[in-house]
């Protein structure tokens, strides 16, 4: 509504200040939200400031002055005070179900009946989290791929007592602060994208293992084929498009005929002591000369890089250079 008084931002308390809940704070801040952070750590606030200082630069063209984040960002370790007003709640706990059963349990006794409740994880389903609240049908989990306040993707996942309204709302919300919500249609364990990224990582492991390559080798083959083909197209149209004028139907005639002795082939690495030291030693050594920042801000920056042009194709007239 033009010429009245601007509305007042909406409350989102971000429950865990980890990876994924760090990411998530400094996406919220950008887009002009109030974030309430509920952690029990002292060191809480010095945790996300370095963070901030850390992230917000990568956020999304358009978002909000880092500058005003501070006045937007509040701290309470009390979760029921936490809770009590916000609007949206995303929890961030660590994936252990008994932990986020009594995490939600508190929650839902101390939310708005109203409120938005999402959870950040990978594994677990929403009725399984929500068994001891008495009404868990706004329990949605929104799974981010890391890092969230970078990569667009969230998968929005409901349980059997999820209401639709409450599945509606998050991918309403994720969609307002830029993120591209995709609705499972059916639960999965560990949802749809970190099955796709195991499957890829056990035979990254294979190859690096039966010493095809090394770790670092490796992450140049991904980097220089696969990311770069499918950070522009998903796997299908990319064997559509390698199927020529005839797409799909011809690939899979073709070329795509024996896929299935091909999986065959796949190696199944065993995680023992002497493959997990070497995946270690050779990551130190390729890597070990940055620090987590410096490569974290790498990361980012070549993501971002990605995405901006992405945007910028899309935004150009069809036939535009």
């Amino acid at each position: 509504m033009s010429g009245g008084a601007a509305a007042e931002p909406r409350t989102v308390t971000v429950v865990g200040a980890g990876t994924i809940g760090l990411g998530w704070i400094t996406l919220f801040l950008g887009h002009g939200l109030r974030v309430r952070v509920n952690s029990r750590r002292a060191e809480a606030p010095r945790i996300v400031e370095e963070a901030l200082e850390l992230f917000a630069p990568f956020l999304e063209d358009g978002t909000a002055d880092p500058a005003g984040f501070a006045e937007r960002l509040e701290f309470e370790p009390d979760l029921a005070k936490a809770v009590a007003d916000a609007d949206v709640v995303v929890e961030n706990a660590p994936e252990n179900l008994e932990l986020k059963q009594e995490l939600f349990g508190r929650i839902g006794a101390a939310a708005r009946p109203d409120a938005l409740l999402l959870s950040s994880t990978s594994t677990l389903d929403p009725d399984a989290m929500g068994a001891r609240m008495e009404d868990s049908s706004r329990l949605v989990v929104g799974h981010p791929f890391n890092p969230p306040h970078v990569v667009p993707l969230v998968e929005v996942v409901a349980g059997r007592k999820t209401s639709p309204e409450a599945v509606a709302e998050a991918v309403d919300f994720l969609r307002s602060v830029g993120r591209t919500p995709v609705v499972l249609r059916r639960p999965i364990l560990a949802f749809a994208a970190n099955r796709l990224q195991s499957a890829l990582l056990r035979e990254s492991v294979h190859l690096v293992r039966e010493g095809v390559v090394s770790l670092p080798e490796l992450d140049q083959v991904v980097t220089h084929s696969i990311g770069l083909r499918w950070a522009t197209v998903g796997p299908f149209l990319a064997f559509h498009l390698g199927g020529g004028q005839g797409g799909l139907r011809k690939w899979l005639g073709t070329l795509g005929a024996g896929l299935e002795k091909g999986w065959e082939q796949l190696g199944r690495p065993p995680m023992d002591e002497e493959t997990i030291r070497s995946l270690i030693e050779q990551a130190e050594e390729a890597y070990g000369d940055r620090s987590y920042e410096e490569l974290v801000r790498e990361r980012d920056a070549r993501q971002t890089a990605i995405l901006r042009t992405l945007a910028r194709l899309d935004a150009s007239p069809a036939g535009d250079g």
